[in-house]
Parts: structure tokens; C-alpha cells; sequence
């Protein structure tokens, strides 16, 4: 089986503030961008770090996601970074609102959180300090009640 999470797609309807937030703030290459007529609706494609692609789509007025309290599904999406305070301070400079850092008490590696413009969470977590033990991976995979992402950190 492959390692690592070839895609992510995310749809939302704030396209332009989406577009101008995960290029601009966050830095993500873009690699194409079409509008589909037949759906009203931009597709983008962005490349995060050097293999890992985004796409985000839009649509008119696609139904809302509840994601508090806790909802089944996506939690949320969380990207790896080398140096956990430099990306809060960089994020911060641009008016993006960052929870305090803490520390994963299974894992030991300092994460955070912050919103993008359509309300999805999006996770920071230092890689450099991350320390995943093998039955701490398997209790959380056997878990039903958390369905927490991850197997999706792409470095940025």
C-alpha cells in the first residue's frame, strides 16, 4: 500500500479568499485554474511542499459542514512544518488568528490550529519534535469515537 496522501480535496464557496489564503498566506504553488461552466464553479489546483497537490474547488452554495460541536468525517486537514514557532509568527504577520501551541501528550510533538477562510480547521505540527509510538498509532486507529487526520500531514 502507498504511504502518504497523494490528494486532498477540499470544496468551499469563499473562492477568492480561499484562493488569495492558501496561495498568499500559506504559500501554496498554484498549478492550474479552471472554471467549469456546467457547474459554476473553479477548480484549483495547488501544490503543497514538493509532491503533495491540493485541489479546491467551489461551488455556488454548497451545504454547510458542521464541525462544532465535534461532526463525523473530516476533522480537519494538518500540515507538517520544520520550526513550529517561525510558522505561527509568519502566519500571525498575516492577520491569521493561531491557537496558543501545545504539546499532543501521546505524540510529544507541538501542534496548533488555525481557520481558513471558510471555517476549516488546519493544523500546524512540528515535525522536528514529533514522536508517533507504534500502539499509540493503533489505539488511535481503532478508535471510532476520534477520526482524527493524521495520515494526512503534508510538509510544507
Amino acid at each position: 500500500m502507498r504511504r502518504g496522501a497523494p490528494l486532498t480535496t477540499y470544496l468551499g464557496w469563499l473562492y477568492e479568499k480561499s484562493k488569495q489564503f492558501y496561495v498568499e498566506t500559506l504559500g501554496f504553488e498554484v498549478i492550474a485554474e479552471t472554471f467549469r461552466d456546467e457547474r459554476n464553479s473553479y477548480k484549483l489546483d495547488l501544490k503543497v511542499g514538493k509532491h503533495d497537490p491540493i485541489e479546491l474547488f467551489s461551488f455556488p452554495s454548497p451545504p454547510d459542514r458542521p464541525s462544532h460541536p465535534e461532526a463525523c468525517g473530516l476533522r480537519h486537514l494538518a500540515f507538517a512544518v520544520e520550526d513550529i514557532e517561525k510558522a505561527v509568527t509568519e502566519l500571525q504577520l498575516k492577520g491569521v488568528a493561531v491557537k496558543a501551541v501545545r504539546i499532543d501528550h501521546l505524540t510529544e510533538k507541538q501542534f496548533t490550529f488555525f481557520q481558513e477562510p471558510d471555517g476549516l480547521p488546519l493544523e500546524i505540527s512540528d515535525v522536528r519534535k514529533a514522536v508517533f509510538p507504534r500502539s499509540a498509532t493503533l489505539r488511535s486507529c481503532r478508535s471510532q469515537s476520534s477520526l482524527f487526520l493524521y495520515h494526512v500531514l503534508v510538509v510544507i
